[in-house]
């Protein structure tokens, strides 16, 4: 590490010169040292230099050397450590932000308005607070003052940050348009497969009263005593989500793949394939999906009753093994344009799994059974009308013409005939079977999304009761959950890993006899593995010199 001074001449012929601190590294890609300013003093003419000489004589005595001949002796070193923030977590994602263009799509969208507040910043800093140390807009205020450095932004202001959330949402469709764009031309995302999905968020408040958009409805959370909204995602083959969407509490699956088509076909991605799980599988849905030259994969309902599917499962045929213990049919239903193209699909080792399963709830079937005949009266009738409406061993039981229970075996030897097997059906003639089956297996990326959404995240509690605000909280969340992925994709460990890590590192500020200095922590051959895995920059070393 070395001072150096540097010259620049200025139009009107004059020379300044700047004095740097610096050190030598050695280039990747020639093998050539360079140089790496990690600070900038300033105009050398405007330099404090007895201020420089008190920093020279503060180092020498903290690192237990004498001072060269004819120096002043002075007391010995006072070094006070003032503060200590982590640096490591913020650091990654902000370069990720940066190189993903996230910040510069925000910002483009920010040229024709007037905010005096960094906007871009603020919207970063909700961003990372979810992703890190998930907590309420009004924490983050605290967040950012103690605990964690945001590159370029000193403090978080709440109301800042509720203006920032207005002007996403204001931008919304524009916004994840343009970074999905930018993302899938960076990563080379392949988006001929999209996988969509939702689910349910609901509300823990003092006031959870429904209004038009926090509703009751399908709960899949198990929590239908709660208003709630559901939530979309279109996540590539890749898991990383491209697209959400935010609905009413009480909107239903089937309702929706109109509009998610319409919005994604105006993205020109080209001929897609959406999966879909059995929830969006109308026939009306399935036209909607083929329109503009798409197409798709669907699960089926295989207790629906169709008689397309019951032709489907009672079709003769072969299976045929593409992994280990997958294996598929295809299955043609009808002819000419009215065919339909099923592929069943047979896991071995879940038909086992599945067997177990009934096994023991047949079991503790046959116990219940006997012990109700043991019963009689209203303690009879209570628990004949438990037993009969119980959500697992309805399945099982039919009534006898005396009004008793009785284990129906058809219905048992039915469910066998289901065992590790789903059917799904698929509008492309060319796609291999293999393809289709291994396609609709990834649909568990989005069940991983979802997960992700609501743990790592902390999607709940959800503190906003408007309705555009609440829509702007899942776009944090969504920009959010495509960073994770991200970096989980390149650096082959969880987010929890990778967040364990990286908050390790730290800068931390020290009282000099000379002044103050900001210096990180080294780095660790973890950080620098994960910093490579990105192909981002380490962090400077110092942030900051100020002399007394």
């Amino acid at each position: 590490m070395y001072i150096r001074q540097i010259s620049r001449k200025n139009k009107n012929g004059t020379v300044t010169r700047y004095v740097q601190l610096a050190h030598n590294e050695r280039n990747p890609a020639t093998g050539t040292p360079q140089a790496k300013v990690l600070y900038h003093f300033g105009r050398a003419d405007e330099l404090d230099i007895e201020g420089l000489k008190r920093l020279a004589a503060s180092i020498h005595r903290f690192i237990g050397e004498p001072l060269p001949s004819g120096s002043e002796q002075t007391r010995s070193a006072s070094v006070t450590m003032l503060k200590s923030k982590a640096l490591g977590g913020t650091w990654l994602l902000d370069q990720l932000w940066k190189k993903l263009g996230i910040g510069q799509a925000i910002t483009r969208r920010l040229a024709d308005r007037e905010f005096r507040m960094p906007v871009e910043r603020a919207i970063f800093a909700m961003v990372a607070n979810r992703v890190l140390d998930p907590g309420s807009k009004l924490a983050i205020e605290d967040w950012v003052d103690r605990e964690v450095v945001i590159p370029d932004l000193l403090t978080f202001e709440v109301q800042h940050g509720y203006r920032a959330m207005d002007f996403l949402l204001e931008s919304d469709e524009a916004i994840q348009r343009e970074v999905f764009h930018t993302v899938a031309d960076l990563l080379n995302l392949e988006v001929d497969l999209l996988f969509f999905d939702t689910t349910s968020t609901y509300f823990e408040t003092e006031e959870s009263e429904e209004d038009d958009f926090r509703k009751a409805g399908y709960s899949k959370d198990h929590r239908p005593d709660l208003p709630q909204v559901v939530i979309g995602f279109a996540v590539t083959r890749d898991g990383i989500p491209i697209r959400c969407w935010v609905w009413p509490g009480n909107t239903s699956d089937m309702s929706v793949v109109p509009e998610v088509k319409k919005d994604l076909t105006g993205w020109k991605l080209g001929r897609v394939i959406t999966v879909v799980d059995r929830g969006f599988c109308s026939e009306d849905n399935l036209r909607v999906l083929q329109q503009t030259g798409g197409h798709y994969i669907a699960g089926e309902k295989m207790t629906s009753g169709k008689p397309t599917v019951e032709a489907a499962l009672a079709h003769p045929g072969r299976f045929k093994t593409i992994r280990d213990n997958l294996e598929v049919k295809e299955i043609v239903i009808g002819d000419g344009e009215a065919r339909t193209r099923y592929v069943l699909v047979r896991n071995l080792e879940e038909a086992k799994r599945d067997a177990a399963r009934r096994e023991a709830h047949l079991e503790r079937l046959r116990t219940e059974l006997a012990r109700l005949k043991e019963l009689d009266g209203e303690a009879h009738t209570k628990a004949h009308c438990r037993l009969h409406s119980h959500p697992t061993f309805k399945r099982y039981l039919k009534i006898d013409k005396r009004g008793n229970l009785r284990i129906d075996l058809d219905a048992v030897k039915a469910m066998e005939r289901l065992d590790g097997k789903y059917l799904l059906r698929t509008s492309d003639d060319t796609l291999p079977t293999e393809d289709a089956a291994l396609g609709y297996k990834q649909l568990l990326k989005v069940e991983a999304a979802f997960r992700t959404l609501k743990q790592s995240l902390e999607l709940r509690p959800v503190y906003h009761r408007k309705e555009e605000r609440i829509r702007a909280h899942v776009l944090l969340c969504w920009l959010g959950l495509m960073l994770i992925r991200i970096v989980e994709n390149q650096t082959g460990k969880t987010w929890r890993e990778v967040r364990s890590l990286m908050q390790m590192m730290h800068l931390i500020e020290y009282r000099l006899d000379a002044g103050k200095l900001c210096q990180r922590t080294e780095l660790t051959e973890e950080h620098r593995a994960i910093v490579s895995a990105l192909k981002i920059e380490e962090p400077q070393r110092i942030w900051d010199i100020s002399l007394l």
